[in-house]
């Protein structure tokens, strides 16, 4: 996902209206957890075994379920009720009868490193031929069709062609790694490319971002076709290869293919996410110049990976003439620069040869919830720039950058600082994250990652940004070329059955306020007709997508599911969304 702030929010009153006469089914989460506890490490022979068995025990007594079980396996004609109660107990079947499957094919995932290698095209990479060829050997040994659209998306399909289409959107690609950052506080080391089972966490790249949709979509397809549901209309799972990156497979996809009338991102948040911050970036670039002046000279920096992760270290590499002398003044000023500014991180300067080694430690994030991170690459440019005299430093093109985040971005990641912040009462405000820092043989690169919020055109806030950063450049007698691109925020009107239906599958399984939500996070269902989010993400919990030690609990992959494949079965045999 390129997600995520994830919050719940209540709409106007005027959309109250539409959550009126929508269909219950009657299972609460309570009655789920005993079913799943009296059927577990059961294998049903197939959903209709199953049922005959729920319906002679005490459960479908107490719940008042075996007259709705007998009516389906009678063939008889079902009441809305009684076919959403034999909807939620699929997804329960799928989640008894497929957990321990799924989980395994998530590892097979997980363990091809399908992030973006430098030089080479996404669809050339050899890890995405790798995945392609497992995705297609999962869905047709389910029964399902498959498509390789030019190695850009992944297509698997279930239903006739000539119905309406429903998209599920998931991604094969993740975000890159440092695996010297992967290690519990105990300092148990991962390998990011392998799920390691600790206690309920199951950690490894792509188990929350967005391999874990990709899976629990192709088992609740599966098992649709297994129980030959009558659907009423078509899925097409689509899988993208670039969400993460350049965001090209999508609109090359669609190019020649036609746009799903509906669309479900299974990359974002629960309940039911109708509004998404536009993605934007400032890249600023600084040229390599020679040092000038007396002091130590800063020589390499690191920063993030990517432009939407906040990474958990920034390094940056000083020489000068007394190693010891000047690792042990950085030190000082640290511990002093730490205590003035929180105390929620470290700083740590070591001698290496002739070189200091000095490291910014603070806690990873997705760019779109800057909040639930502490960023280690503002605190290294701030920290730089504002040595002085107490550790003087040669000017150079890292030193220029530090004095541009410095000035512009500080420690503020709400924009405020260089004067272009702004909120929206149901999306949140705007943020500005300093990430990803590249160095190469020509200039730096410094881009802020932006999440902006409905209520401020997107050409206002352009000419606002063009117009602070230039004047300072200016001032500053800084040589600076900045690039800006910024996407339009999304939001959606929620009407139809279907999101009212969207919104009672997740919001009565997870036991959540039955409001719509928002994210920061933006997703393929961007620019789709009918495009929300639909999990996989708890609101309210910080998400681990981008982060070192990413993970996905157990129960929160078995209730993901349980709940798209009760998805799969409503929506498809809704009469009309």
């Amino acid at each position: 996902m390129t997600l995520k702030k994830l919050t719940t929010a209540t709409l106007l009153l005027a959309s109250l209206g539409l959550f009126a006469g929508h269909a219950q089914a009657n299972l609460t989460p309570q009655q789920s957890a005993a079913i799943l506890k009296a059927y577990d490490g059961s294998d049903p022979a197939g959903f209709r075994q199953f049922l005959g068995k729920l319906a002679e025990s005490d459960l479908a007594k107490a719940d008042n379920l075996a007259d709705t079980v007998k009516v389906y396996l009678a063939n008889k004609p079902l009441s809305a009720d009684q076919q959403n109660e034999i909807n939620r107990l699929l997804g329960l079947y799928t989640r008894i009868k497929y957990g321990k499957a799924a989980t395994e094919t998530l590892r097979e995932l997980v363990a091809i490193p399908t992030f973006q290698v430098e030089g080479v095209p996404q669809h050339e990479n050899p890890e995405f031929l790798k995945i392609a060829d497992k995705i297609k050997a999962l869905a047709e040994g389910f029964g399902l069709a498959f498509r390789n659209v030019d190695n850009r998306v992944y297509e698997i399909s279930l239903g006739d062609n000539d119905k309406e289409v429903v998209g599920i959107h998931a991604h094969a690609d993740v975000v890159p790694v440092n695996p010297d950052n992967w290690k519990l506080e105990d300092g148990t080391r991962l390998d990011p490319f392998k799920v390691t089972l600790v206690g309920d966490r199951m950690y490894g790249r792509g188990t929350e971002d967005d391999k874990n949709g990709i899976v629990v979509a192709l088992y609740a397809l599966k098992v649709a076709k297994d129980e030959k549901l009558p659907l009423a209309r078509q899925f097409k799972l689509l899988v993208d290869t670039t969400e993460e990156t350049t965001g090209e497979a999508i609109p090359y996809y669609f190019a020649r293919n036609p746009k799903p009338n509906y669309n479900l991102a299974l990359d974002g948040g629960y309940p039911v996410v109708i509004a998404e911050k536009g993605y934007g970036t400032v890249m600023a670039s600084f040229r390599r110049r020679p040092a000038t002046g007396k002091g130590a000279e800063v020589t390499q920096l690191t920063g993030g990976l990517a432009t939407n992760q906040i990474p958990s270290t920034s390094v940056a590499t000083l020489l000068g003439d007394n190693p010891a002398a000047l690792a042990e003044g950085l030190k000082k000023a640290g511990d002093d620069y730490v205590k003035r500014n929180g105390g929620d991180f470290t700083i740590d300067a070591k001698v290496a040869g002739k070189e200091v080694i000095l490291t910014v430690t603070g806690v990873s994030a997705h760019s779109s919830e800057p909040e639930s991170g502490v960023n280690p690459v503002a605190r290294m440019l701030d920290f730089l720039n504002g040595l002085g005299d107490r550790v003087p430093l040669k000017h150079n093109h890292i030193t220029d950058a530090a004095r541009y985040a410095a000035d512009n971005w500080g420690l503020d990641y709400l924009g405020k600082k260089l004067g272009v912040g702004f909120e929206d009462a149901f999306m949140g405000p705007l943020t500005a994250s300093l990430t990803y820092v590249g160095l190469d043989q020509k200039a730096l690169k410094l881009a802020v990652n932006l999440r902006i919020p409905k209520g401020k055109p997107i050409a206002t806030i352009k000419d606002e940004l063009a117009d602070k950063l230039g004047t300072w450049a200016r001032g500053s007698h800084t040589s600076v070329a900045f690039e800006y691109s910024l996407d339009e925020p999304m939001y959606r009107n929620p009407e139809g059955e279907w999101v009212k239906a969207l919104l009672d599958v997740a919001t009565q399984n997870l036991g959540l306020p039955h409001e719509f939500g928002t994210s920061a996070g933006a997703t393929s269902v961007h620019d789709l007709p009918n495009g929300v989010q639909f999990g996989l993400a708890m609101p309210n919990v910080k998400y681990t997508g981008h982060n070192d030690n990413e993970f996905k609990t157990v129960e929160q992959f078995m209730l993901d599911l349980q709940i798209v494949s009760e998805m799969v079965a409503r929506i498809g045999q809704m009469p009309k969304l």
